[in-house]
């Protein structure tokens, strides 16, 4: 059949609003997957960016799905548009666009929410206002698995998480050298890291490669041969990498010099390495958050006491939120005034900074004033929307709140583990977190563009579709380009309410979530279990944060708020969707007699 030209606008509609739920995604559902290590200081936040979009795009891209399933989860029984190929283009059309509306409002108002529960949602609705209650699989087959991963996904991965942390606290962290005893251990967690983020890869991450119908002896044999690889990869580049920085203090490594390899074992620290007067190699994992009762970890702290002098002297030069909260009156006043006069410091040096910019003066539109609107004015405006979000100060977002105080309280809970120790570990957190984000790209993206796929055919043919579509590789790569750019520009806003703000994060805590998190992920995957990576990394940062032996170590009421995102994401998505189908088919038409 002929291409649907006389339906081109709801075409161009649905190209619109797929690009908007594939923004939303990049800025909600790969944020929350990157927000352990930026939050544990793996990571900053433009390098998270920009290894999540490395590996999002790729994942899409090389191991995206090429066949899309009409109808996500085979939610809604798509029979029921055989007839009318146009109205089905219409109710995907519904469909994407109800989902971007809530996507988009959601992470606006800083709710982290599954992506895959918005399209199911939306779906739902147009499927309730098409074909009636009967339309949807309500039971286990369809709705049901929903609605029960929204306690099973968070509960598994808190499981897994909680194992991972608690054979890294008892083994390595505790231990008196635990630098030494992280060291043996890190090739057995190269080795079973690498083994779970394959599987999760092989049977969740890699639709367009076929790689899911391995039989068992070629998948154990790519599996464990591939952990084999990397494991030999790190005793051979990074053990003596991290062995010069942590155990030798040669604050003059730098990153390339991992590639040098065994070579680094001969290498020759300098004369006053490890002393107190030398710069420390390893960051400060706990900066922020040391505490007169709490002896500063070894490390970069130490080195930072000893520099500062005393511990009132480095309160001055790095504030401390709970210093700052404890200086505090019992009502709380003084805390709300250091507030406001930090924001009064603030809005001084913007006023300052205004004062000092060329002014103008006459019309508008002469050269000199044109120079000075696209110079002072325009460029910062566009690189701040193009690039602002690559820069946002997230640590500091996580701790300013007006649950300041209560949040201090419950870092204060979490014990604090030598930085050398903990630098072990960021490189394994960094390694999960791309490849899960690799496995993300390479599945989520259908969430935007599936539905986008069957406006493309139906609109191209002209004719019905079937439950299956085929995704052109151009629309992967455009549903790509637009999740990078939503996580690159607004990123920031869905990260700064996890992280830190659930739970005190380290490089092995975050670690162990991210961990937990992908086991649980391919254990659902094998049994066809439609789990969320946001409630997977949500549920092992709560059972992390419980393992510090404390309740009151996790922000219960940050919990509860991103819980209600869940609950209410399926039922306000199907409303949005199913009130525009409904009334878009039902609206008064201008009539001809023939």
């Amino acid at each position: 059949m002929a291409r649907m030209s006389q339906y081109d606008y709801l075409f161009v509609f649905g190209l619109f609003f797929a690009s908007m739920d594939a923004y939303g995604i990049g800025a909600n559902d790969v944020a929350n997957s990157f927000a352990t290590s930026v939050s544990s200081r793996s990571l900053r936040l433009w390098q998270a960016c920009i290894a999540a979009a490395i590996m999002e795009f790729l994942g899409a891209v090389l191991a995206g799905a090429r066949v899309s399933g009409t109808i996500k989860n085979d939610i809604v029984d798509i029979e029921i548009f055989r007839d009318d190929p146009g109205m089905l283009l219409l109710a995907m059309v519904c469909a994407v666009a109800g989902s971007s509306i809530w996507l988009i409002f959601a992470t606006r108002h800083q709710m982290p929410v599954s992506t895959t529960h918005c399209i199911v949602g939306a779906l739902t609705g147009v499927g309730v206002a098409a074909g009636g209650p009967g339309a949807v699989h309500w039971g286990w087959d369809g709705l049901g698995q929903i609605f029960a991963t929204w306690g099973v996904a968070p509960l598994v991965a808190g499981g897994f998480a909680a194992v991972v942390y608690l054979l890294t606290k008892y083994i390595v962290l505790v231990r008196e050298d635990s630098v030494r005893a992280g060291l043996i251990m890190a090739p057995f967690w190269w080795f079973a890291v690498t083994v779970i983020l394959t599987l999760c890869i092989l049977w969740k991450g890699s639709p367009n490669l076929g790689l899911k119908d391995m039989s068992t002896p070629d998948l154990m044999a790519a599996v464990f041969g591939t952990a084999t690889v990397v494991c030999a990869l790190a005793c051979t580049f990074w053990l003596p990498f991290v062995y010069c920085k942590v155990v030798r203090g040669d604050y003059t490594v730098r990153w390339y010099h991992f590639f040098a390899g065994p070579a680094l074992w001969w290498r020759a620290p300098p004369a006053d390495a490890g002393s107190f007067t030398a710069p420390d190699p390893v960051p400060d994992y706990y900066l922020g958050h040391h505490t007169a009762s709490d002896p500063a970890p070894a490390g970069a702290a130490d080195a930072e006491n000893a520099r500062a002098g005393t511990d009132a002297e480095n309160a001055r030069a790095q504030p401390d939120l709970r210093k700052e909260d404890s200086a505090s009156s019992e009502d709380g006043k003084e805390g709300k005034e250091i507030t406001e006069e930090n924001e009064q410091v603030r809005n001084r040096d913007a006023r300052l900074s205004d004062v000092e910019l060329p002014k103008i003066e006459g019309a508008w539109i002469e050269p000199r004033n044109l120079w000075i609107i696209a110079r002072y004015h325009a460029v910062p405006f566009v690189k701040k929307a193009l690039f602002g979000g690559l820069f946002q100060d997230v640590l500091t977002l996580q701790t300013t709140h007006k649950d300041s105080r209560r949040l201090a309280d419950v870092h204060s809970r979490a014990k604090q583990y030598d930085n050398k120790t903990e630098h072990l570990y960021s490189f394994l957190q960094v390694m999960t977190a791309c490849t899960a984000s690799f496995a993300h790209g390479s599945n989520d993206i259908s969430n935007a563009v599936g539905p986008f796929s069957t406006i493309y055919e139906v609109w191209r043919t002209g004719s019905y579709v079937g439950a299956k579509t085929n995704v052109p590789t151009w629309i992967l790569a455009y549903g790509a380009i637009w999740l990078v750019i939503g996580l690159a520009t607004y990123g920031y806003n869905i990260m700064r309410v996890l992280g830190n703000r659930l739970t005190l994060h380290s490089p092995t805590r975050g670690f162990s979530m991210e961990l937990g998190s992908s086991i649980a992920v391919v254990l659902a995957s094998q049994l066809a279990l439609p789990v969320s990576t946001t409630q997977c990394i949500v549920g092992a940062t709560a059972a992390v944060g419980i393992c510090n032996g404390d309740v009151k170590s996790v922000n219960w009421r940050g919990i509860a708020w991103i819980f209600a995102s869940w609950v209410i994401t399926v039922p306000i998505t199907g409303v949005i969707a199913g009130c525009l189908f409904g009334i878009i088919i039902n609206a008064p038409r201008f009539g001809y007699s023939g």
